[in-house]
């Protein structure tokens, strides 16, 4: 008899819940197809629209999150839970859960203030943080770097909005510095002369304004000498490290064919023989 009283409850259970957790799992299947292609359709849009990169992508993850919260709340209803309630529950979760995660509030103020006033954008080089890269995605609470070396490096954008930040692409043009040092047994003239020949032959450098090489610092027995030159600042994004590169391999060469000496440590030594 307890037997057949609990199959008939079983019996009763799924006639009642099956249909709703069938209905719930196919409704969250169908949302969640319907989320994806409403993003990649909103995606295909901004893009053929010219939109702003950074607030195309931050924009996209805000509605993907909202319409998910929305499919969950439909879920909720098609399962039978009292919404209004859940709502009320979900209220107070929200309350604690909002104090408990301060930090990623303010890393989502930071996002917006970041897409309001457009310190960086995608594409961008700056430093924050200790860090230095390419801007490659600001997402809803962090900003994604990719270093030099292909490295990724995530920043929170609370600490990103209300910290120093240096913008290097910022500008149309920006200017690019180069220090070579040398034994001060050189003519500064004749090495000054020498850096511009090689900088001259870089096409990347702008001829207005002109490059300009000038005695910086001294050291002991030896002297640095800067050379200062302009880039466009999307040629600095996509060329800077080949350019250092090609200007220090070609002020080497030709350090050694014009016999400019390097550095050396020397010390005079004198014995005095007291007797």
């Amino acid at each position: 008899m307890d037997f057949q009283k609990y199959l008939d409850q079983l019996y009763s259970l799924l006639t009642t819940y099956a249909p709703k957790i069938v209905g719930a799992t196919l409704a969250w299947i169908v949302g969640i197809w319907i989320v994806h292609r409403l993003s990649d359709l909103l995606q295909k849009s901004l893009v053929k629209s010219n939109f702003d990169l950074s607030i195309s992508r931050f924009l996209i993850n805000l509605i993907s999150i909202g319409l998910r919260i929305l499919l969950l709340f439909s879920i909720a209803g098609i399962l039978g839970i009292e919404t209004t309630s859940f709502i009320a529950v979900l209220g107070a979760m929200g309350l604690a859960v909002g104090l408990a995660l301060q930090g990623s509030l303010s890393n989502f103020a930071g996002s917006v203030l970041i897409l309001f006033f457009k310190p960086y954008k995608v594409g961008d080089i700056i430093t924050s943080q200790g860090f230095t890269g390419t801007v490659r995605e600001i997402q809803t609470f962090n900003t994604v770097l990719e270093t030099p070396d292909n490295q990724i490096i995530i920043l929170p954008n609370g600490s990103v909005a209300n910290g120093a930040m240096v913008n290097l692409s910022g500008n149309p043009t920006r200017r690019v510095d180069f220090k070579f040092k040398v034994s001060s047994k050189n003519d500064s003239k004749k090495v000054r002369d020498i850096v511009l020949v090689v900088a001259g032959a870089e096409p990347l450098f702008l001829k207005d304004p002109a490059c300009n090489a000038v005695v910086s610092g001294f050291e002991d027995n030896a002297y640095y000498v800067t050379l200062m030159c302009w880039m466009t600042s999307a040629d600095f994004v996509a060329s800077y490290w080949d350019v250092l590169a090609n200007i220090n391999d070609q002020v080497q060469a030709s350090f050694i064919k014009e016999n400019i000496a390097a550095p050396s440590q020397d010390r005079q030594v004198y014995l005095h023989n007291e007797k």
